[in-house]
């Protein structure tokens, strides 16, 4: 499924006014720095945009803030594991406070997934 082009502003937008969790996450998964595997951030998946994208492991993680739904976090996340795709969530705070422990959470994720993929 094409991106649109309202959707690629979105993305640029969202890449721009990252919050400090979103910056420390991405940094620590950027360049191949977690398990060696390539991680995209704001990148549109269908009529969503996941913050941030392992196509390898067909794994999105998402840093959640207090604005989140969870009833339309549940109907997106229900979408993406109908293409096949896993999400994991982690509120900011969590990412603040114990980023080595949701690196872990992800690394694991990757490696079920990447393995289940085989």
């Amino acid at each position: 499924m094409r991106q649109t082009a309202l959707q690629t502003t979105r993305a640029r937008s969202l890449r721009d006014s990252q919050t400090e969790a979103e910056k420390r996450l991405w940094y620590a998964l950027r360049d191949r720095r977690l398990c060696g595997l390539k991680f995209r951030r704001q990148v549109p998946l269908g009529p969503y945009i996941a913050d941030f994208y392992c196509p390898a492991a067909r794994l999105i993680v998402e840093a959640d803030g207090g604005h989140h739904n969870m009833a339309s976090d549940a109907f997106r996340d229900g979408w993406m594991a109908a293409q096949g795709i896993i999400t994991l969530r982690f509120w900011n705070s969590d990412i603040l406070q114990n980023l080595q422990g949701v690196l872990a959470t992800i690394a694991d994720g990757t490696a079920r997934n990447t393995k289940a993929a085989s």
